[in-house]
């Protein structure tokens, strides 16, 4: 059946005068004016990529934006064999920039992870390569979708070496990204890289970084890469990096330090617990920060209920503390796709504030840090009480107002004395 929008084109080429007949290119530029049946966004991508050599750098660069929405209406097969081969030889050799990243990661689906490995992959090491701040920050944000395929070798030899860089630009929404993406890198980093390069890095950032938000994210960071550091880094940097956290001048970065206390809890022996790690919370029981100070409670009743346990059946204490000196964790599937969720949550929106600043921290970005702060830990055996949930509290209250307006009435009546029974006199 022959579409209706191509009906009268068809008509023409049938006419009985052959003379009125329109020519092959005739016929075509027909069918592509305004709402004709070639007038669609396939066909114009496939025409540009015919041309795309001749063409204008601008007019690459605005097809380039564009192609990333379109590709999701396009075959698979052309996606692969069409437009694939022109986006890496646009980054090959023309000035295509970061812009190709979105469209490239999008064809990247329908690769295999052979071919990912052949095609995709060298590219992408080149990017980290380069010294485009807007391509670095855009291979940043968009890890989560070529980080399953990258081997421990490359990371540790081609790309970290590039990544460590961002930590000390002068463009705050780079660093910012920098540290997130450790999220997604950690579990490939040798132990030198993770244990020695790393640490120094966030060691400068946390004491040192201007922006509040980018210290504080140091910190949640540090607390979600704890299990893969190891044991004696963990002794080393984990408490020291933490109590620094409590006594930043940024609201969020000290209950970063507090939730990083309490995620990393297992790692820490019950001396440290008591002799180090509560005095450290105790102090944020009067922090001029109310969420700061409900998380400082939350975390000393956490540790306590550990030390109550210990102390009512000493026996514990080796299952409580076997995590102290264990090695770290060998990452699973499971755990990197976990981690990418955390990475890109609330990038674009503090890094436009960040970007923005002029110095200082920013107002607005402070909701955005307060997000990020880890994940409340598994919580260990007989410690899950927090206290009272808002809910209970209310219901306490509502019983005792209750009981106390029934007091209240109980005595009106015993002062009043016994009811006197009489004739009410009638009107």
């Amino acid at each position: 059946q022959i579409p209706k929008s191509l009906v009268p084109h068809y008509c023409e080429l049938v006419g009985a005068n052959p003379k009125l007949r329109p020519s092959p290119s005739k016929f075509l530029q027909n069918c592509s004016r305004m709402g004709g049946f070639l007038d669609n966004k396939f066909v114009e991508t496939n025409l540009f990529l015919e041309e795309i050599q001749i063409k204008e750098p601008a007019e690459r660069q605005k097809f380039f934006q564009e192609l990333s929405d379109n590709l999701d209406s396009f075959p698979e097969d052309f996606c692969r064999h069409k437009v694939l081969p022109q986006l890496l030889m646009a980054f090959e050799f023309g000035s295509a920039g970061a812009i190709i990243l979105t469209p490239l990661f999008k064809v990247g689906k329908f690769l295999n992870s052979q071919e990912y490995q052949q095609k995709i992959i060298p590219v992408i090491v080149k990017m980290f390569s380069s010294p485009d701040r807007a391509m670095r920050i855009r291979l940043l944000q968009q890890m989560e979708h070529f980080i399953q395929y990258l081997n421990e070798p490359t990371v540790n030899t081609q790309i970290f070496p590039h990544v460590v860089h961002g930590f000390l630009d002068t463009n705050p929404a780079i660093r910012e990204q920098t540290v997130k993406s450790m999220l997604l890198l950690a579990p490939k980093l040798n132990e030198a890289n993770l244990n020695v390069e790393l640490m120094k890095h966030f060691a400068r950032l946390q004491a040192r970084d201007d922006q509040g938000p980018i210290r504080c994210n140091t910190t949640v960071c540090l607390g979600k890469i704890g299990p893969y550091l190891s044991a004696s880094t963990r002794q080393n940097v984990l408490i020291s990096a933490f109590s620094r956290a409590t006594k930043d001048p940024f609201a969020p970065s000290r209950a970063a330090g507090v939730l990083g206390f309490a995620a990393t809890h297992n790692f820490f022996s019950m001396k440290e617990c008591a002799f180090k790690i509560l005095p450290v919370l105790s102090t944020l029981t009067v922090d001029p920060e109310k969420t700061v100070r409900d998380q400082a409670f939350k975390a000393i009743r956490s540790f306590l209920t550990k030390l109550e346990t210990v102390s009512e059946d000493p026996g514990q204490l080796s299952e409580l503390e076997k995590d102290v000196q264990a090695a770290s964790i060998s990452p699973g599937v499971g755990s990197a796709a976990s981690w990418a969720g955390w990475a890109v949550t609330g990038v674009s929106s503090l890094t436009s504030k960040l970007i923005r600043a002029n110095a200082g921290t920013t107002p607005g970005a402070e909701p955005v840090a307060e997000d990020a702060p880890v994940k409340k830990p598994a919580e260990p055996p007989k410690s899950g009480q927090w206290g009272p949930s808002k809910t209970d509290l209310a219901r306490k209250k509502r019983e005792e107002r209750r009981q106390e307006i029934e007091a209240r009435r109980a005595e009106k009546k015993a002062a009043k004395g016994p009811m006197k029974l009489g004739v009410r006199k009638l009107d």
